[in-house]
């Protein structure tokens, strides 16, 4: 297909389709970033190791969407260039889930086979390779998506694609999300960890499929074959980020708004589920504890998880309704004032949590976090999509992701680390961790991300 060809502009039952893949991709991670708290901490990782073991996160998408991007940018088969990113990580994704909260399970029938008596933490060894899998498979199918916008959507409905992601990503969070707690509210019914693990692998599988079948996909031949010709596969890297700042003085500042904006955002995804447990719900940290005394906090950690549970769905609810009206204020005011004030709503909403005590408080401000959230998903990829260049949007997305998952490796150590010097005394035979100082860092980078958005100049 010539590369010139115009494209046809979307109408609604065409994004639908588009973000429906999203919608499942974000509900396997939505699952995991609700879950895998009290997965790992039930196998014995404390604050630390959980933030280490988060790092499988950042790393991933740092190594995984450069690379995957570039390959699907010169990509030729049958199936289309993104489309067998997509499926192939939907896939192998589905399977690390399953096997994520069975790892106890796993580590005992090696054990039972092959007869060897194995280390205490092999379990946790499991759940961490399992997660590494997980983020992996997300990133190779993550990148080609982005890319997919500037391929199949016309130039002036980038903003409206990206927020009908933002609004698969709410639905598919919310739907993840409340779930478990509904049913145990509407039918007294506790969903167990893995089954919910299970219900996030079909929902990555299928919706995923089905964006695969009803999109299709521009082939770029000509140009691909062009580029393998005259060797331009086989650029390297630094080649490449040269290229990528080189498209314009702004594309430097939208990176470094997005890497301090993902600090922000990254220290509520990481550590809320554990701040509801063990800061709004009181329970104390149980990681060198004997199991009598943690099923004597059983009930309190599954109130604290189906919490968090709940205030993700909310989160996530007002994302999905307020998406598609965020595309639209931007396409009318431009991407950087809407999102300067979408991360003002977020850090305000950040500071309260920090000072609350009350779960109904905190649901609240979740709700209102819930607006910048719908921002992050969308505008800056449309504030990026302006400098795009034909031809390597899979290699420019890919890059940009840096920016995404390089503040993770902050928060993951720098933030965990400080929250594990931050112990308290509970009574005189346990401790607890300041959990709420992560919104207090989240806010101040939150606030970083918000000044360099406002300096960035937009083409009109």
């Amino acid at each position: 297909m010539d590369d010139n060809i115009t494209l046809k502009k979307f109408g609604t039952v065409q994004f639908l389709n588009f973000a429906l893949g999203f919608l499942g991709l974000q509900f396997a991670w939505q699952m995991r970033i609700i879950l895998s708290g009290p997965v790992t901490e039930g196998l014995g990782a404390s604050p630390f190791i959980y933030g280490l073991i988060w790092l499988a996160g950042p790393f991933t998408g740092m190594v995984v969407q450069p690379i995957v991007g570039a390959l699907s940018d010169k990509t030729v088969s049958p199936f289309g260039r993104r489309r067998p990113y997509l499926l192939g990580g939907a896939l192998l994704a589905s399977i690390a889930l399953w096997i994520f909260p069975n790892s106890a399970n796993v580590a005992n029938f090696i054990q039972n086979i092959s007869g060897v008596t194995l280390p205490s933490l092999t379990a946790l060894f499991i759940a961490a390779v399992m997660i590494w899998i997980i983020d992996a498979c997300v990133n190779v199918a993550q990148g080609p998506y982005r890319a997919l916008v500037p391929d199949v959507v016309p130039e002036e409905q980038y903003s409206i694609a990206n927020s009908y992601i933002s609004l698969a990503i709410g639905l598919g969070s919310v739907v993840a999300a409340g779930t478990a707690p509904l049913l145990k509210w509407a039918f007294g019914y506790q969903m167990s960890i893995v089954a919910q693990f299970v219900m996030a692998a079909l929902a990555f599988t299928l919706a995923m499929t089905w964006t695969c079948i009803t999109i299709k996909e521009r082939q770029i031949k000509k140009e691909v074959e062009k580029n393998a010709d005259s060797g331009k596969n086989s650029e390297s890297f630094f080649d490449s980020l040269k290229n990528f700042f080189a498209m314009s003085p702004e594309v430097s500042k939208i990176c470094t708004m997005q890497f301090f904006t993902w600090i922000g955002t990254m220290c509520m995804m990481i550590f809320f589920t554990q701040y509801a447990v063990h800061t709004i719900y009181c329970v104390p940290d149980l990681t060198t504890v004997g199991q009598t005394t943690k099923d004597l906090y059983s009930q309190a950690i599954l109130s604290g998880t189906n919490f968090s549970s709940v205030c993700f769905a909310i989160f996530n609810l007002v994302c999905f309704l307020v998406a598609i009206p965020i595309g639209v204020l931007s396409a009318k005011y431009s991407n950087k004032k809407v999102h300067v004030i979408s991360l003002i709503t977020m850090i305000l909403a950040y500071i309260g949590m920090f000072f609350a005590k009350q779960p109904r408080a905190v649901a609240v401000l979740m709700g209102i976090a819930g607006i910048g959230w719908a921002s992050i998903c969308a505008l800056p990829f449309a504030m990026l999509s302006q400098f795009i260049k034909k031809g390597t949007e899979g290699s420019v997305m890919g890059i940009f992701n840096i920016f995404i998952a390089g503040p993770q490796v902050f928060v993951c150590t720098l933030v965990a680390w400080v929250i594990s010097k931050c112990s308290f005394a509970m009574g005189s035979d346990y401790i607890n961790y300041h959990w709420e100082y992560a919104f207090l860092i989240g806010a101040v980078c939150l606030a970083l991300g918000a000044l360099i958005a406002n300096a960035v100049k937009e083409r009109v």
